[in-house]
């Protein structure tokens, strides 16, 4: 093949390196993964047979390398790490009140879910980013963020009756359970 891997780190290295940047914001683990990038475009440039399908293959492996990296800092991404919900989140008393209790319940979700609606909801990713970040695909992004607020929303509602205005604002609720009136936070209990 024509293509070495020299040229190819002339012609893409500063493409590539934007595209990984965007996706993983740290230098240093950016510049480790497009290192890596690299590396297997080095060891396997010789498997590919058409070199006009070369920029989607380097392309390709980028992205199989970014999927790679959250997979192996997933577990690592401790909830003290996460941002956490903080008083100014509700503009009533209500949801003040109730803001302890949605963090209690937000963290006893499976890992999975917690860690889908504390990227979504408090990080601000867009489900498309979502996807990216944990190597997921669109609609299985999508649909973990659902299964995580419907989780959610049955843990409030086994544990508190709430009243909604016409707009569906949260106007007032009623614990059945303890924790939530203490204001402890609530596990979801029934």
């Amino acid at each position: 093949m024509a293509m070495t891997t020299e040229k190819v780190w002339e012609e893409f290295h500063p493409k590539l390196k934007q595209f990984v940047l965007r996706r993983i914001p740290d230098e240093q683990s950016s510049e480790d993964v497009l290192q890596d990038v690299f590396l297997k475009i080095h060891t396997h440039i010789d498997t590919l047979h058409n070199e006009e399908k070369l920029q989607s293959w380097i392309y390709q492996i980028a992205r199989n390398a970014i999927a790679d990296y959250y997979r192996e800092h997933r577990a690592t991404l401790a909830l003290s790490e996460m941002p956490v919900l903080t008083e100014e989140a509700g503009d009533d008393d209500v949801i003040k009140e109730l803001i302890p209790s949605i963090k209690v319940m937000v963290d006893s979700l499976p890992a999975d879910y917690r860690e889908a609606l504390y990227l979504t909801e408090y990080q601000g990713l867009t489900q498309r980013e979502l996807a990216e970040r944990l190597g997921l695909s669109f609609s299985g992004a999508k649909s973990r963020v659902q299964r995580a607020r419907e989780k959610l929303k049955k843990m409030l509602l086994d544990c508190c009756h709430f009243e909604f205005d016409r707009r569906g604002k949260v106007i007032d609720y009623q614990p059945r359970c303890d924790c939530c009136s203490h204001g402890d936070g609530c596990s979801g209990c029934p």
